[in-house]
């Protein structure tokens, strides 16, 4: 066979090994028996290897598995990732839709005629995929919604996934990743065989698989996956969420087919109803339902908020509860001081995990609830994730059961305890007990573990175990101390190899170039959160201006009260906290600063609106480009706005300036305006 011949033939076998893949892995519905499948692998095996330079990125023997890999690589996603809000109950869905309406009835008299398309919530783990050309480029994990890492060879070795698509668009879709209960009983009788810990359940199993740096073990764990978002790239989705799943399906892509279109909230509840008790009988695990509003222009013109989309809301499935026994309440030393009571419980499994604390919050709910030691209670998570007390079942108690009470001295150092009334958002919530040394062992513990943690300096290697075990060995006492940390130093104790050793010191050293948003928020100031830190980078744009920052000009910030502002400066006015940031910027650390997001350039003080679908940028870029250039990125037209820039497709809001008379400009006249 000459080389001519040997394309021709390779062509036809990925075709129809593609086809049976396709038949047999997303239609469920086989063609050939296993044998005649693994003879045409067999037989493009052996072409590839006579020919090698022949050999496609398509092929299907990708998808045996690679080399195994040294380390994940990070990668920025071409598309920001949000994560949707939850909801329990009937009520707070008909809260997110009168928000809806009123949000889009703004722009019109009329208001919106909503329909929305519900899906199953599929509970594995979340992956970004981009195709080039319609062969599949990367995969990469969300991360933190802008940086993820690279899981490509690993995802090739999932047969649902396809390779190249129906069809040779350029588009970046999103997908969760999942494990049969069946595969996970499968996985863990090797395991036990093995003497290795088992997983818990099929989500983590798939998280853990995922992450596997040798994709022979993943090929081996026959993962799945569904596809449920197309997000971007050149190639623009279709005008609805319901078109949108089904040219994804004729793109090649495997859609969960029990996605429905419904008229009003009524229909959300009775699908919502339905799969409460359906959902046992589906081999993946299902915590929800997710509802979009089905026409793309109102998705458009409603946006994102924090970290997710105004327009769909995860409608969370009650949470599972269980009962068990309170053995022992101990008490928690939070970083900034704070006692919070745990429940040391029976283990018990919840939600498909084995759970042996749970929450008390505070003093107040402890009486509320009228906790004893020795209680049989009912505790649940709430939203799946965090374990909490819910209620006592008084009438299995013995009479051995023990009263508690709040410590009057601090259990990790002994100093005197006090009580103060706790304030989120401004506001007060609740009065709690702190310990009122800042020097206080458990308190620095904490703090330590924050510093390190993903939203802050995010090193790799330096986690909770890690932390408290160099805080025991005298090799930490504060975040400076991380930055003198040597190879000499790891050595010598438990866990740590010559590699190990290495991995740390490197990753420390890459960890020293951080935002000033990320500092920030590793500095751990009362009240200053992930967001908080992103809005006194953007408004000030240096340590030094925040350092000065008076209470008045704190407060010009939006989402900064009086209860923040004077948090911030109490922080910056003690020696102590102004000496750690010389001292780590004197150990390496490198603070990223950027111009200050206001009162300068040539869009200063002007009002900009934003329809349709920009060619060169998305929504959040162009909002980015409008704060740098001095401008307020507003959501609604008035005769107050400035410009509309419009885009492709545009909505209402193009209508009403024309209607009031605002300025229209088109996407390079706006690049203009901010070069």
């Amino acid at each position: 066979m000459n080389k001519i011949e040997a394309k021709k033939r390779i062509d036809r076998l990925i075709e129809q090994i593609d086809d049976l893949r396709y038949r047999y892995h997303v239609l469920n519905d086989p063609r050939v028996s296993d044998e005649i499948y693994d003879s045409l692998q067999q037989e493009l095996k052996k072409l590839e290897q006579d020919f090698p330079d022949l050999k496609r990125l398509d092929s299907p023997l990708q998808r045996i598995g690679g080399q195994p890999l040294d380390k994940f690589i990070k990668v920025k996603h071409m598309v920001r990732q949000w994560s949707f809000n939850d909801v329990f109950s009937v009520a707070e869905l008909a809260d997110w839709q009168e928000r809806i309406i009123k949000l889009l009835s703004k722009e019109n008299s009329e208001p919106p005629k909503l329909e929305y398309v519900c899906e199953l919530k599929i509970d594995g783990l979340h992956i970004v995929f981009t195709y080039e050309k319609g062969l599949l480029i990367s995969a990469a994990t969300r991360g933190d919604g802008q940086i993820g890492e690279d899981v490509t060879q690993n995802i090739k070795t999932i047969q649902s996934v396809p390779l190249r698509l129906k069809k040779p668009v350029d588009i970046v879709v999103e997908g969760e990743v999942w494990l049969s209960e069946k595969q996970l009983a499968e996985i863990n009788r090797q395991r036990h065989k093995a003497g290795e810990p088992e997983f818990v359940n099929p989500r983590n199993a798939a998280a853990g698989t995922i992450r596997q740096l040798d994709p022979k073990i993943v090929a081996a764990r026959k993962l799945d996956c569904f596809i449920y978002d197309w997000s971007g790239g050149k190639d623009a989705p279709p005008p609805t969420q319901l078109e949108e799943l089904e040219d994804l399906a004729k793109l090649g892509f495997k859609v969960n087919p029990y996605f429905r279109l419904c008229h009003n909230l009524k229909q959300v509840v009775s699908f919502w109803e339905e799969w409460q008790t359906k959902r046992q009988k589906e081999p993946y695990w299902i915590d929800g339902i997710v509802v979009k509003i089905n026409k793309r222009d109102y998705q458009n013109r409603l946006g994102y908020v924090g970290k997710a989309p105004r327009w769909a809301m995860a409608f969370k499935f009650p949470a599972q509860e269980v009962t068990t026994v309170i053995e022992e309440i101990k008490v928690q030393i939070g970083r900034l001081g704070t006692l919070t009571p745990v429940a040391q419980l029976r283990p018990v499994k919840l939600a498909g995990t084995t759970v042996k604390r749970a929450t008390l919050h505070n003093e107040e709910q402890i009486k509320r609830l009228g906790v004893k030691i020795g209680d049989t209670v009912i505790i649940r998570k709430a939203g799946e994730i965090i374990p909490e007390v819910v209620s006592v079942l008084p009438k299995m108690r013995t009479g051995k059961e023990k009263e508690f009470r709040m410590p009057a001295k601090c259990p990790a150092c002994g100093s005197v305890v006090e009580k103060k009334m706790i304030t989120e958002k401004g506001k007060e919530k609740s009065v709690a007990l702190f310990c009122t040394n800042p020097r206080c062992f458990a308190q620095k513990q904490r703090q330590l573990i924050h510093f390190v943690s993903k939203k802050a300096f995010n090193i790799d290697g330096l986690g909770q175990k890690i932390v408290i075990q160099l805080m025991e060995e005298g090799l930490l006492k504060t975040p400076a101390d991380i930055f003198r940390l040597e190879k000499d130093d790891l050595l010598p104790l438990e866990r740590f190899a010559d590699k190990s050793a290495d991995n740390l010191i490197f990753a420390i050293k890459q960890a020293k170039k951080i935002s000033l948003a990320r500092f920030l928020y590793a500095l751990g100031i009362a009240h200053v959160g992930e967001e908080t830190a992103v809005d006194l980078e953007n408004y000030f744009g240096t340590m030094a201006k925040i350092k000065k920052a008076s209470e008045q000009k704190l407060a010009e910030i939006a989402d900064i009260g009086p209860v923040v502002a004077k948090s911030i400066i109490k922080w910056f006015a003690q020696k102590d906290n102004l000496a750690l940031i010389f001292e780590l910027e004197k150990l390496g650390v490198q603070i990223s600063h950027q111009a200050a997001v206001k009162k300068t350039g040539p869009l200063l003080g002007k009002k900009i609106v934003v329809t349709g679908t920009l060619d060169s940028m998305s929504r959040e870029e162009a909002k980015e480009k409008i704060r740098l250039a001095g401008g307020d990125w507003v959501t609604s037209v008035s005769k107050n706005t400035d410009y509309v820039i419009a885009g492709e497709n545009p909505g209402s809001k193009l209508a009403k300036a024309k209607q009031l008379g605002v300025k229209i400009i088109g996407e390079k006249e706006f690049l203009a305006l901010v070069k």
